[in-house]
């Protein structure tokens, strides 16, 4: 089935027809025709499976149908989501599926000047898409009205249990009137999930999509078995033997990201960093180079492993393993997202090995080696430009030396 061929309205359709939207995907074909009718949704899809169109597209059509005058501060729909950059990516989708509508969208998060969004919130507004802490604040103020609220959307609803806001969830509750439709789309499930998808939903039609593999089937796993120090030159090696592809790379802390693209900067690679310690302008502007491909390199921290849609990352690289087994499949979404295919390479230490090992455990499956001889190991090392080369093979021709030399006063120990 084609999107021509749903129910919806012709300024939405021609919207998917520029954005290049042809046929839904799986999670957008199962959640779509519930949506329309009215019915509560609880949906598990992987990520970079299209959650959000499944949820943006029918909702949008719906608030057309039925658009009356907006009192000052008046909210027609909620998104609720647990970080501003998704807070800011949403309604980026939002506003590109709603080009042709007359309808009004604001993203609402913290980090930035409040009074444009006040002014947009005076004229009342059709979807909200919000961070717990900006929403309430500003509700607390007055300049909020969800009383006429009739859709409410959790999105990363897993993120939002993790980062504490059930109770933010539950609050939104009491503003909203008793009749309403709730959408709850979540990356995994587990108790916790259930007992909070169930505590805000009625009767929901249940959407899960490829619940046994968590990771979408068009990300190829590999994982290079290399030492800690040596890391940087296995991703200068990569960089620049694909030096037109968009690289996405993961390490543990923002101090490591710094670290790391410092590293990059000595041997000639541009790259950007992303982490917890960037203002929120820094944080959005670096996002715009990097969705652009001005540079292809982003180094961050989880802060940009869940739910963020950045076009056409072609390798995820976990520089560092993810200490909690689930954020691999977090980062690893970011590439072969839709139907686009992705390659995500992890580097292991022997410290990391544990940590591996809790990662296939989650994943249920092996990531396959990638067998590096001492050949091609040393050959990596010296490939950078970050130590002279001549110095290296000094070094390593003494090491060879020194382990000739250790073989024969073994065969004649013999």
């Amino acid at each position: 089935m084609k999107f021509e061929q749903y129910r919806i309205s012709e300024e939405i359709k021609r919207s998917l027809e520029e954005l290049g939207f042809k046929r839904p995907t799986d999670i957008q074909f199962k959640a779509i025709p519930s949506i329309l009718k009215g019915d509560d949704v609880l949906a598990i899809a992987q990520t970079g499976t299209g959650k959000t169109a499944a949820f943006a597209i029918p909702v949008l059509h719906k608030l057309q149908q039925y658009h009356p005058r907006k009192t000052k501060g008046e909210v027609r729909c909620v998104v609720m989501v647990p970080t501003r950059e998704l807070a800011v990516q949403i309604s980026e989708v939002f506003e590109r599926l709603a080009k042709y509508t007359k309808l009004n969208i604001l993203g609402l998060h913290g980090g930035v000047d409040q009074a444009p969004q006040l002014k947009k919130l005076a004229q009342g507004v059709d979807v909200l898409i919000a961070t717990p802490g900006r929403m309430f604040d500003l509700i607390s103020q007055g300049f909020i009205d969800l009383s006429q609220t009739g859709i409410l959307i959790l999105d990363e609803a897993d993120h939002m249990l993790d980062l504490g806001f059930i109770r933010d969830i539950r609050d939104v509750l009491k503003h909203l009137p008793r009749r309403h439709q709730t959408l709850f789309f979540s990356a995994t499930i587990d108790e916790d999930i259930k007992d909070l998808a169930y505590s805000v939903v009625n009767n929901p039609i249940r959407i899960q999509i490829s619940p046994q593999d968590p990771v979408s089937k068009n990300v190829q796993h590999a994982v290079a078995y290399v030492g800690m120090d040596d890391k940087r030159f296995f991703l200068e090696r990569l960089v620049k033997e694909f030096p037109e592809n968009k690289i996405l790379v993961f390490v543990r802390t923002k101090v490591r990201a710094e670290r790391v693209a410092a590293a990059m900067e000595r041997v000639g690679i541009k790259s950007l960093t992303m982490h917890g310690g960037k203002e929120q302008d820094n944080r959005l502007q670096v996002m715009d180079e990097f969705k652009k491909g001005d540079i292809k390199l982003l180094i961050t921290t989880d802060v940009n492993a869940r739910g963020i849609d950045i076009p056409d990352v072609e390798y995820v690289v976990n520089y560092d393993l993810p200490d909690v087994p689930e954020n691999y499949v977090h980062r690893v979404g970011r590439t072969g997202r839709g139907v686009k295919k992705g390659q995500a390479v992890s580097f292991c230490s022997d410290e990391e090995k544990p940590v591996l090992d809790a990662i296939q455990q989650y994943l249920g499956k092996e990531i396959t080696v990638m067998k590096i001889d001492k050949n091609d190991y040393r050959e990596t090392i010296s490939f950078s430009e970050d130590i002279p080369n001549d110095n290296w093979q000094l070094l390593l021709d003494e090491h060879n030396k020194q382990q000739e030399l250790l073989k024969k006063k073994k065969k004649k120990k013999k």
